[in-house]
């Protein structure tokens, strides 16, 4: 099953007992958080979960599938993630 926003939301609500409009805004503001220091260059690291970083990637080749076509693709950033061992052992392990 995948999490969406919405569910992250319900289960503050139900765990916690915040009202939803609440954690409406705690889940938007970690989120947002969290793009701005990704936009901005800096790593995002949650002990326990893993690290959120922008990498650059420079242009390559490329081709276009439908036409077959080469062509160029432009410099860009992108994010990463990697899961810290605490998550990767607990993913492997299933515990």
């Amino acid at each position: 099953m995948t999490i969406v926003k919405d569910s992250l939301i319900q289960s503050l609500c139900d765990q916690y007992g915040f009202p939803k409009q609440k954690s409406r805004v705690l889940v938007e503001t970690i989120f947002e958080l969290v793009k701005k220091t990704l936009e901005s260059g800096d790593d995002v690291l949650v002990s326990g979960f893993g690290k959120f970083y922008a990498k650059k990637k420079g242009a390559r080749k490329g081709r276009n599938p439908a036409t077959g076509n080469g062509l160029i693709l432009d410099a860009r950033r992108v994010v990463t993630f990697r899961c810290s061992p605490v998550l990767r052992d607990k993913i492997n392990d299933g515990t």
